[in-house]
C-alpha cells in the first residue's frame, strides 16, 4: 500500500515534465517539538520517513508525511500523539503542496546555500491551512542536494486538542524542523 502511494505521488508529479530539474527523496527528515518550559518530558519527536520531490524550474515542492512514523522518546507520548491528538488511524498523513517563490535566486551553476520563501498548502488532521516558511537550499555540482526548514504551527489551526489535563505541559505550537537530502529523480 505504502509503495503504491508512493509510486502514485512520484508519477502525478513527474507527469507530462522532463525529470531533469526534478529531485527526490523519501528518507527526509521532520522534527516535532512542543516543548513547554513547565513540561516535565520534552514532547519532542522525528520522522525520518518524509517523502519530497521539488522542480528546481518551476519551484513546485511536495511533502508527504506519515503520521505514525514521527518516534518519540516514550513508547506512551508516541500512543497519545498517535491516538488523542493527531488521529493518526482517521488521518494517517500530512501533506504540503507548495512552491519555492523564489526559486529563480538558487543558481544550480554555483555550489552554494541559497536562503529560499516557502508557500504552500499544509494538510494535518484533516484541516488544510496556508503556510509560509523560511528556508535553504544546498547546490552542489549543479544540483539541489538538500533542504532545511523551520516553522511553527498552531495545533489549534488544525482542530488538535490539547487536553485541560496536560494544557500547562504541552504547547500550544508546535516547532517544525525539516532537513531532506535530494537526489536526481531519473526518467523511466
Amino acid at each position: 500500500m505504502k509503495t503504491s502511494i508512493l509510486i502514485a505521488f512520484l508519477a502525478f508529479l513527474t507527469a507530462g515534465v522532463s525529470a531533469q530539474n526534478r529531485y527526490f527523496t523519501k528518507t527526509g527528515k521532520i522534527y516535532f517539538d512542543a516543548t513547554t518550559p513547565s513540561s516535565p518530558e520534552k514532547i519532542e519527536a522525528t520522522n525520518e520517513k518524509a517523502t519530497s520531490v521539488i522542480d528546481a524550474g518551476s519551484g513546485a515542492m511536495e511533502f508527504a508525511v506519515l503520521l505514525k512514523a514521527f518516534a518519540f522518546e516514550r513508547a506512551l507520548m508516541q500512543e497519545h500523539f498517535n491516538e488523542n491528538y493527531v488521529e493518526s488511524d482517521k488521518y494517517p498523513k500530512s501533506t504540503f503542496k507548495g512552491s519555492v517563490t523564489n526559486i529563480k535566486e538558487v543558481n544550480l551553476s554555483k555550489d552554494g546555500s541559497y536562503p529560499v520563501k516557502l508557500k504552500g498548502q499544509m494538510t494535518l488532521h484533516g484541516v488544510t491551512k496556508e503556510v509560509e516558511a523560511d528556508g535553504s537550499l544546498t547546490v552542489k555540482g549543479g544540483a539541489i542536494v538538500s533542504g532545511k526548514s523551520n516553522f511553527k504551527i498552531l495545533f489549534s489551526d488544525f482542530n488538535i486538542v490539547i487536553p485541560n489535563l496536560v494544557k500547562d505541559k504541552a504547547a500550544k505550537e508546535a516547532t517544525i524542523k525539516v532537513d531532506v537530502n535530494y537526489e536526481p529523480l531519473k526518467a523511466s
